[in-house]
């Protein structure tokens, strides 16, 4: 019998007891749940890296343009912009996240890890930390097997939507399943990368969900690129064994409590935040309004 995942506590100790690895453990529940072998879902993550990497590519080589007009090429633009703010390996690393996200506003192919909406985080964190670090694909893979346990536990005590939990649940949990691998593909041990997992939820909680005209473009894109900056915040955090001082449980437990009370025009609904803005609404009405035919009073009463 694998472990259900219901807490970080939980996952500590089983591991513990069996003298096994996070990244197998979660290996046992996904054979588990699906009657899968070793080989095929760890096959399956690689083609979802791979897809990932895809991602990343396109959004930095090819027209990244939403019908909206809101997406308009930026991460070539932050990727080619010859003053780099604190590194090279920072401008890559907030274009790429940026480029994965603008595929999925732009219709392309993505990987929901855990959602669309936060679909640029983990490339833009596992692309970068793969090239500095000369991290082969395989430890990448082990890497988004500890992502996948952390968004098992989050899942259960809060929520991975943004319908339901604000953006803390979509950006907040795909950077804290991007900072747990990023420790553990660094050599942290289970301590560690608990750790950066409730730094990161520190930072991310209470952050609305509020989509301008009801698309996942803006602010989503740019969150992406911020959520991944502090994905490796958290991450040098915990390595040097700063205490996030709350648990990870308990950060967690707070995030869908903070979830759970939010107003519903924070959550995902277009009504509140930047949706509501001046900006916001006429940016609603010329994108949505104008594809919408009008019928006559009389078909509308049938």
């Amino acid at each position: 019998m694998s472990y259900l995942f219901e807490s970080f506590t939980g996952w500590k100790s089983y591991c513990e007891e069996r003298k096994i690895s996070l990244p197998e453990s979660v290996i046992e529940y996904e054979i588990d749940q699906k009657n899968g072998s070793n080989d095929q879902i760890k096959a399956g993550l690689l083609q979802a890296y791979g897809v990932m990497k895809e991602a990343v590519k396109t959004g930095l080589e090819e027209e990244m343009t939403s019908r909206s007009g809101m997406i308009n090429n930026g991460a070539k633009k932050v990727f080619n912009h010859p003053l780099s703010v604190l590194s090279p390996e920072f401008q890559k690393l907030i274009s790429r996240a940026l480029a994965a996200k603008e595929v999925n506003s732009c219709m392309g192919r993505v990987v929901a890890a855990p959602t669309a909406g936060a679909s640029g985080i983990l490339p833009g964190t596992l692309v970068t930390l793969q090239e500095i670090h000369g991290l082969s694909d395989e430890q990448i893979v082990e890497g988004l097997l500890v992502g996948a346990g952390i968004a098992l536990i989050i899942e259960e005590k809060a929520s991975l939507a943004g319908a339901v939990g604000g953006c803390q649940a979509e950006t907040g949990s795909a950077a804290a399943m991007a900072s747990g691998a990023i420790v553990y593909c660094l050599g942290g041990n289970t301590d560690q990368i608990f750790n950066a997992v409730a730094v990161t939820i520190q930072c991310m909680l209470g952050l609305i969900c509020d989509p301008v005209a009801g698309l996942v473009e803006v602010p989503c894109v740019v969150r992406n690129a911020s959520a991944a900056a502090i994905a490796f915040s958290s991450a040098q955090i915990a390595l040097a064994n700063v205490s996030a001082v709350i648990p990870v449980d308990e950060c967690v437990e707070a995030m869908g409590e903070v979830g759970a009370s939010m107003e519903s025009r924070y959550k995902e609904t277009a009504m509140g935040g930047l949706a509501a803005t001046l900006t916001g609404q006429a940016i609603s009405e010329r994108v949505l309004i104008k594809d919408i035919e009008i019928l006559p009073d009389e078909e509308l009463d049938e």
